[in-house]
Order: structure tokens, then sequence, then C-alpha cells
């Protein structure tokens, strides 16, 4: 557990430099940072530039009731990492995560409402969930945690793209 702690720092910034977008890395920052006129409030709006992608009603709420699983699951994931739970680690990376979530998601029914960027993004989160799966049962093997983290920040890095590049409504 210590070990992974001392790591978090490291895995924060090997994000940043792995995703390569330091502009929006940037942005981020700024937008906590700005400091703004006397006249202008120091809580301004920042303008969202993300894509609007619209959804029907229900398939909103479903898309959002997902996404919120699947911050559980990388919850869920790093806990199991924490506590050398590999093979629990892999089987919820594939199973609420990866490809073979797909049908539980219904991604079929989904994509049809997305641009292609969105969908794209998408399958790279899935895929590289999958792949976090394989990582994950490695490591019960080796007891190498390392692999593991790195797997899951690239997870963690899909996700961030795409929410950073879109919005639903």
């Amino acid at each position: 557990m210590r070990r992974l702690v001392a790591l978090l720092p490291f895995l924060w910034a090997g994000c940043a430099s792995n995703t390569g977008d330091a502009t929006a890395h940037a942005q981020h920052t700024g937008a906590h940072t700005a400091t703004s006129s006397s006249a202008e409030s120091p809580h301004a709006a920042v303008a969202d530039t993300r894509i609007m992608v619209r959804f029907p009603d229900a398939m909103r709420v479903h898309t959002l009731a997902n996404m919120r699983d699947h911050l559980l699951a990388l919850a869920d994931i790093q806990q199991h990492l924490a506590q050398g739970g590999f093979d629990q680690a892999s089987n919820v990376a594939e199973q609420r995560l990866g490809m073979t979530s797909l049908r539980l998601h219904g991604a079929h029914d989904v994509a049809g409402f997305m641009p292609p960027g969105m969908q794209g993004a998408g399958t790279a989160m899935h895929r590289s969930a999958s792949q976090l799966a394989i990582v994950a049962k490695d490591a019960s093997v080796t007891g190498d945690v390392k692999a593991s983290l790195a797997a899951l920040a690239q997870v963690t890095q899909t996700c961030v793209a795409c929410h950073a590049a879109y919005r639903i409504q």
C-alpha cells in the first residue's frame, strides 16, 4: 500500500506527460487561477467549448448512469490494486469497462447518437480497459503493480479526453 501511495504523484505526472495535451491542462489550471479585474467577479464563468451532443432524454439518463458506473468501476479497480487483488481488478476492468461490457451498457444503441470522434474515444476507453484487465491478470502472477497502474492511467486518460471534448444534453 505504501508503494502505491508513494507512486501516486508520479502517476499524475505521467498522465499529464502521456496525454501530450499540455494546452488543455494549462487551460484547466488557468481557469482555477485566473486573475480578474476589479470590475469582474472572481468567479466569472469560463466558456464551455466542448462539443454538445444531443441524446434523447432516456438515452441521456442511461448514458450518464453508465458513466457514473464507470467511475465506480475505476474506484473499485484502484481499491483492488491497492490491496493486491489483481484478479479482482482484472475482472472489474473487463466486465464493467472493457470490450465485454459493451452489450451491458447498450453501446450499440448509444453509438448512433455520437459523432465519430466521441465513438472513437469510447472505443479507445473500452479497449484500454480490456488491456488493463490483461495487465492486471499478469500482475497476479508477478506481483508487480506498476504496469497495472500505468494501464489504469491510460483508461483514465481516455475518459478525461472524451469529457474534455464532448458534453451531452
